[in-house]
């Protein structure tokens, strides 16, 4: 257990853009400290899914993350030597960040393409309410409900 809380960093919105989600994106896309490599894959991805779209190149990953982020999610709670999952909601900054992580997650999975391509392809299917972030979505809201009964056992 800490001591004291912990400090809330607070971070600068991007150059491009002048946008914190943008910003929070080529964070969690960078690896290694490459950060210029992540502004060039978040930028590339978002203006193709911009010209497939016919949108703002912002609001694609505004949309997106609406249609990706949860709501509930399950926890495990062990009550009496039984494990329950137990329906919780997700605090709004939690859930930006799950679905900017299954975002980027899902576009890294897909074989065969240069990273700003993959991760355009998943923001379109996102936009439009399909492609596999937001299948995990549905199937985390559908565990929720699923364990709704348990939902007493919160903490």
């Amino acid at each position: 257990m800490r001591k004291k809380q912990a400090v809330k960093r607070h971070i600068k919105a991007d150059k491009k853009y002048k946008s914190l989600l943008v910003s929070k994106l080529i964070n969690k896309l960078m690896s290694r400290g490459k950060k210029t490599k992540a502004e060039s894959i978040a930028y590339g991805a978002l203006e193709e899914a911009g010209k497939k779209l016919n949108i703002a190149p912002t609001e694609v990953i505004e949309k997106a993350l609406n249609n990706v982020r949860p709501l509930v999610e399950v926890k495990s709670r062990r009550v009496g030597g039984t494990t329950y999952q137990v329906p919780i909601e997700v605090r709004p900054s939690r859930s930006e960040n799950l679905g900017l992580r299954w975002l980027i997650g899902y576009a890294s999975q897909r074989k065969g393409k240069p990273m700003a391509k993959k991760l355009s392809e998943e923001l379109v299917l996102a936009v439009k309410g399909e492609g596999s972030a937001v299948k995990k979505r549905e199937d985390t809201h559908k565990m929720a409900e699923a364990n709704r009964a348990f939902a007493h056992y919160r903490w």
